[in-house]
């Protein structure tokens, strides 16, 4: 079984003040929230052909489904948001707002406090604690900031009123309407991110049907309420795509020359040797290690570009997210926690 709890209008840990600057910016950003509104005669009709696919593929009951789009609204500031992403913005500038003091002392606060369920999620899952607090921290702020989007409305409105990734949202939409009738919840009753994402690892629909684990032994899977469920389906999410135990995420470089610019850069896999980044005027700035493979990765600044040396579990990072500058600000948001975590310990008599 898996739980939810709705949590319209939370606010979070995060101060007041912070609240209204943030709420201020993306006022002046986008104006004023636009009212949400029913389904163009266009998008009825698809999604009329999508219910007819829950029918026949799933067996829902038509009167039912008809009954609850009926109700479902198209939301503008969803698609304004998605339009907007925060990694859309100049590194320097993404890694402040995430990389602040307040976040690492709230992953080594979260940290002391779950330490036994992240040292047993590291052994059995062989992610780092560091890594899986760190999520966690920059996707709720540690369960604080779960989102208040209704989680049927923003998968409805990216599903038929934004076309760019509409076959993945509609995707997402099927399966969390499986997931609720599995569950037996109300589709109107989840609220989440302004993606769907659902509760504390903001997991999509699909990831919680899937990779969502009871860690708590509780006989239960409560990814809103229970941060030891969320800590281990963080840990079983990054296992599943890949993550290789006791192995690096990133180094920074040094770039010398244009021979750079020959080298696939828009890869998610690692595809170079050290001698080859090095051929092409790419120095590692510390120790790289013997035999891995690796990707040259570039995070844009307001003015130049930051240079750095991806491995494998970098890129499994960008599973959970496919921006690289998402992928960096949680290696060193965790870099940073257990820095302080380790100076806490070797400070404690």
């Amino acid at each position: 079984m898996i739980v939810f709890a709705s949590v319209k209008g939370q606010q979070g840990g995060m101060p007041l003040k912070s609240i209204r600057i943030i709420i201020l910016f993306f006022s002046l950003l986008w104006g004023c929230s636009a009212v949400a509104e029913a389904p163009s005669a266009k998008q009825q009709q698809n999604i009329q052909g999508f219910i007819d696919k829950m029918v026949q593929q799933h067996q829902f009951n038509r009167e039912e489904l008809t009954a609850l789009f009926a109700s479902v609204n198209i939301d503008p500031d969803v698609i304004k948001a998605m339009s907007r992403p925060y990694e859309s913005r100049p590194w320097n500038q993404y890694k402040n707002l995430l990389l602040t003091n307040e976040r690492i002392q709230g992953g080594l606060a979260f940290w002391k406090k779950h330490a036994k369920a992240l040292a047993r999620a590291e052994k059995l899952y062989g992610v780092p604690a560091q890594i899986i607090v760190a999520i966690i921290g920059i996707e709720t702020n540690y369960g604080e900031t779960t989102g208040d989007y209704s989680v049927l409305d923003t998968l409805t409105t990216l599903s038929f009123a934004y076309p760019r990734r509409s076959a993945f949202f509609r995707s997402e939409l099927e399966e969390y309407l499986l997931l609720t009738r599995e569950e037996g919840l109300n589709p109107k009753s989840l609220n989440g991110s302004y993606a769907g994402a659902i509760g504390q690892p903001q997991f999509m629909p699909s990831n919680v049907r899937k990779l969502a684990v009871d860690f708590s032994n509780s006989g239960q899977i409560n990814l809103q309420g229970d941060s030891k469920d969320a800590i281990g389906s963080v840990a079983n999410f990054l296992k599943h795509h890949g993550w290789q135990r006791n192995q690096m995420v990133a180094i920074p470089a040094n770039i010398q020359g244009k021979g750079f610019k020959l080298l696939n850069q828009k890869s998610k896999k690692t595809q170079y040797t050290q001698a080859i980044l090095e051929s092409h005027g790419v120095e590692a700035m510390s120790h790289y290690p013997n035999g891995l493979k690796s990707s040259l990765v570039n995070l844009p600044l307001a003015d130049g570009t930051e240079h750095w040396i991806g491995f494998h579990n970098f890129f499994v990072i960008t599973r959970y997210n496919p921006s690289n500058l998402y992928a960096m600000a949680v290696y060193q948001l965790s870099e940073q926690i257990q820095a302080l975590r380790a100076q806490q310990v070797a400070n404690t008599p």
